[in-house]
C-alpha cells in the first residue's frame, strides 16, 4: 500500500541559539549568502527568542505524539506569506526553493523539503490572535527604540559645563489614528444570490436528513423549477424592478418550503444526526429567511446584522462612502501610528463609529509606552465635542480640523497638508502589497489574525528600512571620509607644487 503522509522538513524542537554567521550556514552553491539581502537583515533584527516564547504560552509542549514544529518556523512562515502577498500553498513552495528564506526561518543548511504542509497555516491563524501579535509589535516598537538609542549614543557627547534642559515633560511623541475597512473575499452579495445559495444547500442538507430517515416518501423541493426561475432572472442583462421583486417572492417561497421540510424530517429523527458544520449552516439559512423575508415585506434593503453570505456569516457590510465603492463587506480596522510603528487598536466585523475609539488609542499609547502623547493627529470624525473635552483634560494638543467659525489661533492648530499622509500610505502599503484589501481567510478568528499579522509585517518592514537606513548612513560616511582624505591630500601636493615652482 502507498504510503500517503505527506513529509516535511526536520523541525527540532526550539531552543534558544544565536542567528547563524553567513559562513555557518551550509549553501548547496559555491558563493556564501549576500549580508544585504532582505532575509538576512530582518534575521538579525527579530528577537526569536521572546517571539517563541510569546507563542509557547498558547501552544504548550507535548509529551506525547509528533514533536511540534519550531515556532520560528511558523512565525517565520507567516511573516514569509504576507511579505512577499502569497497563498498558504504557494508560501510553502517558496520556502523549499528559496535558500534565504530557510536562512531567516533559522535552518542550518539548505533543504528541498516543504517545512510542513500548506494546511497548518489555518492551525497557526488560530494560535496567533490580535493579542499575541500586538504583544510581538510592542516588542518591535522597544527594538527600534533601542536602535535608535545606539545610535544617539554614538554621536559625541556635548561639553560636561554645559548645562542641559531638563526633560520633565509627561507628555512624548505623536498619535496618528484613522480606520478603514477590510474587504473579505467574497463574491458581491445580492438578495437573489444569497437566497439561491441558501436554496441550494437546504436540498442538500433535505438529502442527508432523508437519508437516515424512516420516511417513505422524500418532501418535494421542485429544485429544477426553482434553479431554471432564477437563472431566468439572474441572467438577464437589463432587470427591472419589478423582474426582481418576482424572482424573490418565488426564491422565498422555494427556501421557506425547504426548512419546513426539514423540521419535519427532523421531527422523525432522535437528535439532529448533522455534523457541526451542517447543522451551523442550518441555522445560519434559518436566519437569512427571516432577513430576508423581513426586508422584502417591508420593500427594504437593510437589516440588523445583515448576513451577506451564509458560507461566512460574520462579515457584515461596512459603509464607508468612498467614490471608488459606497458599501464594503467585511471586518473594520482602526490603527495608531507611532514613531512609524503601527498598532492595531480595534477590530470589528461591525461598522463602529471611529469617533468613539479615540480616547481608548490614547490610553493604550500610554499603556505601552508610560506617558501620553503631546498631539494627537485625527480625521474630523475623531473630533467631536467629548474627545476634544478628554484631550483637554489630558493636556493632549489635537491637531485637527476646528468645530463652528475657528479663531486665527485654531486655524494655525489644524493638521497641515500631508501630516496625515504617513497613516494612509500605511493602508495603501498594506491593501496593495501585503493583501489587506483580499482577505481570504474564511474562519471570523483566522481573519482577524490574517489582518494582524499584515500589520506585523508592516512594522518589520519599517524596522528592517529604518536599520538599512542606518547601515547605508555609515557606508556613506565611511566614503566622505575617505573623499576627504583625498581632498586634502590633492591640497596637499598642489601646494607643494607651488612653493616648489616658486623657489
Amino acid at each position: 500500500m502507498q504510503n500517503t503522509s505527506k513529509n516535511r522538513a526536520p523541525a527540532p524542537k526550539y531552543v534558544s541559539t544565536k542567528q547563524l554567521s553567513l559562513t555557518e550556514f551550509e549553501s548547496p552553491f559555491e558563493r556564501n549568502l549576500n549580508p544585504s539581502n532582505r532575509w538576512v537583515i530582518l534575521s538579525k533584527l527579530l528577537p526569536w527568542d521572546e517571539l517563541c516564547s510569546i507563542y509557547w504560552k498558547h501552544v504548550p509542549e507535548k509529551s506525547t505524539g509528533r514533536t511540534p514544529l519550531n515556532p520560528r518556523i511558523v512565525l517565520g512562515a507567516i511573516i514569509i506569506k504576507h511579505l512577499c502577498d502569497l497563498d498558504d500553498r504557494e508560501t510553502v513552495e517558496q520556502i523549499s526553493e528559496n535558500i534565504y528564506m530557510q536562512y531567516f526561518l533559522g535552518y542550518s543548511s539548505f533543504c528541498d523539503v516543504p517545512p510542513f504542509d500548506a494546511s497548518l497555516f489555518v492551525e497557526f491563524r488560530k494560535r496567533l490572535g490580535l493579542e499575541q501579535i500586538n504583544k510581538i509589535n510592542e516588542r518591535i516598537s522597544k527594538i527600534k527604540q533601542e536602535l535608535e538609542q545606539k545610535e544617539q549614543n554614538k554621536k559625541p557627547k556635548k561639553d560636561e559645563d554645559t548645562p542641559s534642559k531638563p526633560q520633565e515633560s509627561t507628555h512624548k511623541g505623536s498619535l496618528i489614528t484613522d480606520a478603514t475597512a477590510c474587504p473579505q473575499d467574497i463574491a458581491y452579495p445580492t438578495d437573489l444570490d444569497l437566497l439561491d445559495d441558501a436554496r441550494e444547500k437546504t436540498e442538500e442538507l433535505m438529502d442527508i436528513l432523508f437519508a437516515v430517515s424512516t420516511m417513505q416518501k422524500k418532501p418535494r423541493s421542485y429544485r429544477e423549477k426553482a434553479r431554471k426561475e432564477y437563472l431566468k432572472v439572474a441572467q438577464k442583462k437589463a432587470k427591472t424592478r419589478k423582474d426582481i421583486r418576482t424572482a424573490l417572492k418565488q426564491q422565498l417561497g422555494y427556501l421557506g418550503r425547504n426548512i419546513r421540510s426539514i423540521d419535519k424530517i427532523l421531527d422523525t429523527l432522535e437528535g439532529i444526526p448533522l455534523k457541526k458544520n451542517q447543522y451551523k449552516y442550518l441555522l445560519v439559512i434559518q436566519h437569512l429567511y427571516q432577513q430576508q423575508k423581513s426586508m422584502y415585506d417591508a420593500k427594504t434593503h437593510s437589516v440588523e446584522d445583515r448576513i451577506v453570505s451564509i458560507h461566512q456569516p460574520h462579515v457584515r457590510p461596512i459603509v464607508r462612502g468612498k467614490a471608488k465603492s459606497k458599501v464594503e463587506f467585511g471586518a473594520k480596522i482602526n490603527i495608531t501610528l507611532v514613531d512609524g510603528i503601527t498598532f492595531l487598536d480595534d477590530f470589528s466585523w461591525d461598522a463602529f463609529n471611529e469617533g468613539t475609539r479615540l480616547q481608548n488609542s490614547v490610553e493604550k499609547y500610554k499603556e505601552r509606552l508610560g506617558y501620553y502623547p503631546k498631539e494627537v493627529l485625527a480625521d474630523k470624525i475623531y473630533c467631536n465635542r467629548e474627545n476634544r473635552a478628554y484631550l483637554k483634560e489630558k493636556g493632549i494638543n489635537l491637531k485637527a480640523k476646528p468645530l463652528g467659525r475657528p479663531s486665527k489661533q485654531a486655524l494655525s492648530n489644524q493638521v497641515s497638508p500631508g501630516e496625515r499622509n504617513p497613516v494612509e500610505g500605511k493602508f495603501g502599503q498594506a491593501k496593495t502589497a501585503y493583501g489587506l484589501d483580499r482577505i481570504k481567510a474564511r474562519l471570523s478568528n483566522t481573519s482577524e489574525s490574517w489582518v494582524a499579522s499584515i500589520i506585523l509585517v508592516l512594522n518589520l518592514v519599517h524596522l528592517a528600512e529604518v536599520a538599512l537606513l542606518w547601515e547605508i548612513v555609515k557606508v556613506l560616511k565611511l566614503i566622505f571620509k575617505e573623499f576627504l582624505i583625498v581632498v586634502n591630500d590633492f591640497g596637499y601636493e598642489n601646494k607643494r607644487d607651488k612653493k616648489i615652482r616658486v623657489a
